[in-house]
């Protein structure tokens, strides 16, 4: 089943300039989250209006997360688009990223569903916590990768443990065994897409040609800019956070130290998709035979996550 997220009707006519910067916004995202709602809705055989209410939740938010990120960060594309604070006005772009999040309130206090209501209430909370605590870390060169999991976990993974504990509560399965499992699946998958997606900044296993450095030359050290040189003398961080190109990166570390690193960075990943099948494991066991079709769709997540396979 393939859900379209949003139809004309979800917001105002008499707001043409909300739907078109709506229009752009959703146009060219892959929607991958809703994707994933729809997977796990659809082994537990919740009914469509169940699936479409919750992939529409999850893809208003991350789009009204994207909307506050590019302007706080001062992006200028998103999806190789003019971002929609530079195409429509700062203040748009704020509005139009509250009124995702004022809609998707709304839409689940219709359903009625107090659990997920204040579950999602939470995860939205903790989005800003993310992004007031990252704005933080702009221009500290010595951040650890420690805080910069917390960060993550707070963004990146939240998003990923809605996508996995929603479906749950929309079925009425409260079980806080289930629960802390979907949870610790969830944060793994955040953590790894995150890592991934620090690595893309890097130019590594980059197929979607993204800019390069972008983290860099915006002041903030990402994941995989932290493990590369967390024990590096002061001086050569020192130029290492001035390099404008991969080629400037390799010439002053050296292609050889570069690719080490990213071995070692791989390694440890790859631990984290060994335990997020160690959960799975007892999630399968925990959920009984009669939903154990949901462990399947959710066995093939890590690797593409982060490896980048199609």
């Amino acid at each position: 089943m393939n859900i379209k997220i949003y139809d004309a009707q979800d917001f105002p006519s008499y707001l043409p300039k909300l739907n078109a910067l709506y229009d752009d916004l959703f146009s060219h995202g892959k929607g991958f989250r809703s994707k994933l709602i729809q997977k796990i809705s659809d082994h537990l055989k919740l009914e469509k209006k169940q699936i479409h209410l919750l992939a529409q939740t999850i893809e208003f938010i991350h789009n009204a997360s994207l909307l506050h990120d590019d302007l706080v960060d001062r992006s200028h594309l998103r999806r190789n688009k003019t971002t929609a604070w530079l195409k429509y006005t700062p203040e748009y772009a704020v509005l139009a990223g509250d009124y995702l999040l004022a809609r998707v309130m709304v839409n689940l206090s219709r359903y009625g569903n107090l659990q997920l209501l204040q579950y999602t209430a939470e995860m939205i909370s903790d989005l800003l916590e993310g992004e007031w605590i990252q704005d933080s870390l702009v221009k500290d060169w010595d951040v650890q990768l420690k805080q910069l999991d917390e960060v993550h976990k707070l963004k990146t993974a939240s998003l990923f443990k809605w996508c996995m504990r929603a479906p749950f509560f929309a079925k009425e399965i409260y079980s806080d065994s289930t629960h802390d499992l979907l949870d610790q699946l969830g944060a793994i998958l955040g953590l790894l897409f995150q890592r991934s997606d620090d690595l893309l900044d890097f130019d590594i296993r980059n197929y979607e040609n993204k800019a390069v450095l972008g983290d860099l030359k915006s002041g903030y050290m990402n994941s995989f800019a932290v493990f590369l040189t967390h024990d590096l003398d002061a001086p050569v961080k020192t130029q290492f956070r001035d390099c404008k190109s991969i080629e400037d990166v390799q010439s002053l570390l050296g292609k050889d130290f570069v690719e080490m690193r990213l071995s070692e960075f791989d390694k440890e990943n790859q631990r984290y998709i060994d335990l997020y099948h160690h959960f799975l494991e007892q999630l399968k066991q925990e959920v009984g035979s009669e939903y154990q079709s949901v462990v399947e769709p959710l066995s093939k997540l890590p690797e593409p996550l982060y490896w980048r396979k199609a």
